[in-house]
Formats: structure tokens, sequence, C-alpha cells
């Protein structure tokens, strides 16, 4: 249940401004670790911090109510899409050309949109099964639909690199 946790933002830890916080914040990304994807845990551990300050994504970390560990997290973006104009209905194209450039040639439509960029469960002491990845995606459709209410936007989108274990998953939510 999404309320057992708290999701709090690198940029609004940094905010703060007081060593406690900063403390509390690297003690709990070293502490991440994801063995299935190594990935995962190198951008958590070499990158969040860097990109929250440089504003090219923000991450948000997921913690227990209970016991104020770290369970998971996800970082949040925003990125250009191109979507094929022939893969639209007449309603979605309606709804896509309000936000977008059709480039005539190539047939495909040029939009921004939000990009969950990175979604992230903690193995460290079983922590990942005290936590969904349905859970991870319900909180990062939570914040983009804040982010949604402030200034619009139409599209969410994930990558994945052919992983077809990750791509069910992804379809199922």
């Amino acid at each position: 249940m999404i309320s057992d946790y708290r999701v709090l933002s690198i940029s609004e830890i940094l905010e703060q401004g007081d060593e406690e916080g900063r403390t509390v914040l690297n003690n709990a990304i070293s502490s991440f670790s994801c063995p299935i994807n190594p990935a995962i845990e190198n951008f958590l551990k070499n990158n969040s911090i860097e990109f929250t300050k440089k504003h090219q994504s923000i991450t948000y970390l997921v913690y227990s109510k209970n016991d104020f560990e770290l369970l998971g997290y996800f970082s949040l973006t925003i990125k250009p899409i191109s979507v094929p104009a022939s893969k639209l209905s007449k309603t979605k194209t309606k709804k896509v050309e309000r936000l977008s450039t059709l480039d005539k040639k190539a047939e495909t439509y040029s939009l921004a949109a939000f990009l969950i960029a990175q979604l992230g469960k903690n193995f460290n002491n079983f922590n990942n099964f005290r936590l969904t990845g349905k859970e991870l995606i319900d909180m990062s459709m939570i914040v983009i639909n804040q982010a949604r209410s402030l200034v619009g936007g139409l599209a969410v989108f994930v990558e994945n690199n052919s992983n077809n274990k990750l791509l069910e998953f992804y379809n199922s939510n």
C-alpha cells in the first residue's frame, strides 16, 4: 500500500542544506544494492545526485515509513519522443497534434514526454520484498500527475533494452 512509504526527492534533501540530511542521503545511497541489474545500482550511487543538481533528471527515494529503510527509487525526466503517425487513432492524433509537431517527411509526431528513466528496488537486507515494482510505478505516476497538473503534458514512457521480462512487466503496468 502506497501509504506505507515516504517518497523524498534528492532535490528536496539537497535544498535543505543541512549536513545531517546529506549524511542520511549518502548513507542510504551507499547501502543500496541491486545485483540483478548493476546499472540501476550504478546510476543511484554514481549519477543520481549530479543529475539532480544539473536538473537532468530528478531521483526520488522510497523509504519505509515504519523504519525509514531505503526500499527503492525512481528517476524522472522529460525527453522528446517521435511517434509514427500511422500508429495513432484519429482520437489520439487530435490529442497529439495539440502538443507536437508533425514531420511530414518522416510521418512522425515529435513531442516532449515524461520518461520514467530509472526504477529500482533495494535488495540490501531483503528490502526488495517490501516494495513491488507496481508500487514504484504507481509512485512515479503520482509525481508525474502532480507535474501534469502544474504544466500539462500528454505522454509517459519507459525505455527498454529488449529485456523480455522487463517488457512484460511494463506492459502489465
